[in-house]
């Protein structure tokens, strides 16, 4: 008797372990399977900011800016390529010393390629989501504005504008100098041709109504022609990635040396 519970409590002993081993193998060839699993890699647009499209935050000042680099790159415990900053624009905001920052970051997701859904770090991600890297210069947080499985095409198109502004102080038109240019950190995207101007009188009206042609101090009326790349997107021309050129709209350019504030778009050739 005391035998035959030694050979069952032995047979019991090895079955555990073979169960044992079984489960370790079994986990063994699972992490294999994921370290070696290949990631899908796509591409996202990113404007830097705070994350969330619709929060009002400051956008980043220029030392934020130039330290962002392409080719940066983020990745995982095992140093596989997590995100790889692919290009860097940007374009000075309304706001003094701000800039209006784009990325295009490669990265590496999990998800489908047949139904574009796919999660970066555990999170879902999408157009409008927040997103957030670690790269080796400094962390950068954004909002994704477009993702596509392929490299981005330029696909810009070279337009020739004319800005006007009324009442223009006679500095504003010494001030803007023909050849300037500005770029966005990867390229030139506009030139100053041209610029005209001419006199404005203003009308003013005494105590009972009566209109007089004075000038009151000198102004100017001024015409600055401009080539410029633009993006046609739904027949619509984009600056930049969100600023639309339209006649008779009020625009916000820089150049190097200038800045257009409340000119007015009088014609697109």
């Amino acid at each position: 008797m005391k035998k035959n519970a030694l050979l069952i409590k032995i047979k019991n002993s090895w079955l555990f372990i073979i169960f044992f081993a079984v489960i370790i193998l079994v986990c063994f060839v699972a992490l294999i399977k994921i370290i070696r699993k290949q990631p899908i890699y796509i591409y996202t647009k990113v404007k830097v900011g705070q994350g969330l499209w619709w929060a009002a935050t400051n956008k980043p000042s220029i030392w934020y800016v130039k330290g962002i680099k392409k080719g940066e790159i983020e990745r995982d415990l095992t140093g596989k390529p997590l995100a790889e900053i692919v290009d860097v624009t940007y374009y000075p905001s309304r706001q003094e010393n701000q800039y209006d920052t784009y990325l295009i970051v490669k990265i590496a997701v999990s998800g489908s390629q047949k139904t574009n859904k796919y999660s970066f770090k555990r999170s879902a991600i999408g157009v409008s989501s927040p997103i957030d890297f670690e790269f080796p210069s400094s962390p950068v947080t954004g909002t994704i504005i477009a993702i596509s499985n392929q490299p981005f095409i330029d696909q810009s198109v070279e337009k020739i504008i004319y800005l006007t502004k009324k009442l223009a102080y006679p500095w504003e038109y010494d001030a803007i100098k023909v050849g300037d240019v500005y770029s966005n950190g990867q390229k030139q995207v506009l030139e100053i041709m041209d610029k005209t101007s001419s006199d404005t009188t203003i009308i003013s009206s005494d105590l009972f109504g009566n209109s007089n042609a004075s000038i009151t101090d000198v102004r100017k009326y001024l015409v600055v022609k401009i080539r410029i790349k633009l993006k046609e997107v739904d027949r619509q021309l984009i600056y930049g990635e969100e600023q639309v050129i339209n006649v008779g709209k009020i625009i916000y350019l820089t150049t190097e040396n200038f800045a257009f504030s409340d000119f007015v778009i009088g014609k697109i050739e």
